[in-house]
């Protein structure tokens, strides 16, 4: 047999006419071993040879049910009340002594129960396989065809279904290190987990969006939101302009030493960003190098707090944009630098001959260029300004603290903000998990409407 029949043989090309087969011919027209592996998984696999895949699906089903009956079913009875027990109690055992009962951990009843929905999924998902497979089998013996043996099954899985073979691993890892934090993230946004009920809380459902939205935070989700996209807004433009001016400066001709002048910006890329922001934080402190240059030069008789708990919230605000731009900038320019040394020069000569300027040539041909090609990668940039953590945090602490708010500062951004409802004084876990929702919600609407609007999507 060839190679390329013995791959017609396997599940990865299914022919029309296998499509067609429904599960109630499979069942009433197939011969009992094929009954009976809709209910025990990998029967008709075993029969036919194909070890490792029918003891697959067997054993995964006996773990299966043993786990469902020792752990499952009490993990999905807990998981609607997240525990019975809320509060520290006393009670007396059998032989009446006095006895304190701890209120149940609701976190890992939550966890728990989250992790025992996925693995129903996944059992769900492998019965699905299990079904393909038996019905495969069906179809290849309705039609008088040869059956896969298992070692041309194991082969295919290095061959025409290495794909699979090389996502399993992956798939998991997202699995558990994606899907699960964030499923049980989302679930505490339902919950009255704070400080007061660390320990042991219950399903509140929408209440937690409530505070935020309508409620006593809300007089501090708007004002910070606003902030928030104001700053992502700035701190985009400032970096792009920036990076794109300084590219055309150095690429300007009679320009000397053009791969200095690179180097130079270049290190300030490649200096770890925290560095740069701690050293920028003691550098403009109140009694930092920069007041004092500044009083030396007569320019400032007393010392500006650009950054401190009791500065001006605006001139915090407009510290943190420009301290952003001579991070940010480095990263522009080397992008530009490339797109501007690639434009097409016939376009810029024949735009000279035509008689337009500098400035002509740079509205009409550079910019629009330079913007198409880094239009996506803006996008990009604009939402992980949304989540800049680092310039906020390291900078500012969020500082000024404003009165107004609750756990947050003038400086702060909805990502810093949600740090300090999670480690801040309130621990108010359920309102920092909506937060972590609605900043989701806010950057999926963003990129999606912003980049279906770009050329680069419309002629892609």
């Amino acid at each position: 047999m060839t190679k390329r029949k013995k791959r017609r043989l396997t599940e990865s090309s299914i022919s029309p006419e296998e499509k067609s087969i429904s599960i109630r011919e499979v069942f009433s027209k197939g011969d009992a071993v094929t009954k009976l592996t809709f209910f025990v998984m990998g029967l008709n696999q075993i029969r036919n040879k194909q070890w490792v895949k029918g003891f697959t699906f067997l054993i995964l089903e006996i773990a299966f049910i043993g786990w469902l009956l020792f752990s499952g079913l009490s993990a999905f009875s807990l998981l609607s009340s997240l525990g019975p027990n809320k509060t520290l109690r006393e009670t007396t055992d059998a032989n009446g002594f006095p006895v304190i009962v701890q209120p149940d951990h609701s976190v890992l009843i939550l966890l728990w129960g989250i992790i025992a929905c996925l693995i129903v999924i996944l059992f769900v998902l492998l019965y699905w396989f299990n079904y393909r497979s038996n019905k495969h089998l069906y179809y290849l013996k309705r039609e008088g065809k040869a059956i896969p043996s298992n070692k041309e099954e194991l082969a295919s899985l290095l061959d025409e279904r290495l794909y699979a073979t090389l996502m399993a691993i992956p798939l998991l890892g997202i699995l558990a290190f994606t899907v699960l934090p964030t499923v049980y993230m989302i679930s505490m946004a339902f919950t009255n987990y704070d400080r007061l009920h660390a320990t042991a809380f219950s399903w509140t459902g929408f209440q937690a969006f409530g505070n935020v939205l309508t409620g006593d935070l809300a007089g501090t989700f708007f004002p910070v939101l606003g902030w928030t996209l104001v700053w992502a807004v700035v701190a985009t433009a400032t970096t792009f302009l920036g990076g794109v001016l300084l590219a055309l400066l150095i690429e300007s001709t009679g320009i000397k030493f053009k791969g200095f002048w690179r180097t130079i910006f270049v290190i300030v890329f490649a200096v770890p960003q925290f560095v740069t922001l701690l050293m920028m934080a003691q550098f403009l402190d109140q009694q930092g190098a920069f007041n004092g240059i500044l009083m030396n030069l007569h320019l400032i008789s007393h010392p500006i707090n650009f950054i401190g708990a009791a500065s001006d919230p605006m001139v915090a605000r407009i510290t943190v944009i420009f301290v952003n731009m001579w991070i940010g900038i480095p990263v522009s320019m080397l992008v530009s630098t490339a797109i501007i040394q690639n434009l097409p020069q016939d376009q810029i000569e024949a735009a000279r001959i035509d008689g337009a300027n500098t400035f002509n040539i740079f509205r009409s041909i550079t910019f629009p260029q330079i913007l198409f090609v880094m239009t996506p990668a803006l996008i990009q940039q604009f939402i992980g300004n949304i989540n800049n953590f680092n310039v906020i945090y390291l900078l500012t602490k969020g500082w000024p603290m404003n009165p107004d708010y609750q756990g947050a500062g003038s400086t702060d951004l909805l990502v810093t903000w949600l740090y300090n409802l999670v480690f801040g004084q309130t621990q108010r876990y359920n309102a920092a998990a909506v937060l972590g929702i609605l900043i989701f919600i806010v950057n999926a609407s963003i990129s999606l409407v912003a980049y279906r609007r770009t050329n680069a999507f419309k002629e892609g």
